[in-house]
């Protein structure tokens, strides 16, 4: 599958994970560098936020509004993964003041790689936004087509909805 970045066509490693597709196994890095793995994430419904770079505007937006989003679902887990390290992340979020959710670090590659939504020509993941159940089934995808854009906000808290009643 293909992306846009600013216009340029952008090769995904793969078909990206779809509804209905279990999670696949991988690993991220929390802030304090400790290994988060897919089982980790299973047992509760969870939003995962996918960004290419936190320390670029639209990705800053993106992960900000479903920071300012958590509060309103108390039962759903809200994760952020990007390719930045975990210092990256660490500063990024201190000075933004994200607290609410939980950001994760891909730098390894396991989750872009898992979910075949790297960019290998450009390094990092694409932006997405996945909602999983407490079983690990996805529920709803959004591969964004621009990756200088921002994701369908109501769209992705709409479905978050449907599937908590």
């Amino acid at each position: 599958m293909n992306v846009l970045i600013t216009g340029e066509v952008a090769e995904l490693v793969g078909e990206p994970l779809a509804v209905g597709e279990q999670l696949p196994h991988f690993k991220l890095e929390d802030e304090n560098g400790d290994k988060v793995k897919t089982a980790d994430l299973v047992g509760r419904i969870t939003l995962i936020s996918v960004v290419p770079d936190l320390n670029t505007d639209t990705c800053s937006l993106q992960t900000r509004h479903f920071n300012q989003t958590v509060d309103q679902f108390g039962d759903v887990q809200f994760i952020t993964v990007s390719t930045n390290s975990v210092e990256e992340q660490r500063d990024w979020c201190a000075a933004e003041g994200v607290k609410n959710m939980r950001v994760l670090s891909d730098e390894q590659e396991s989750f872009g790689y898992a979910t075949n939504l790297y960019l290998p020509v450009q390094g990092f993941d694409t932006r997405a936004v996945y909602i999983v159940d407490a079983q690990g089934t996805v529920k709803y995808a959004q591969i964004i087509p621009e990756v200088s854009e921002e994701p369908d906000y109501d769209d992705a808290l709409l479905a978050l909805k449907t599937l908590m009643s």
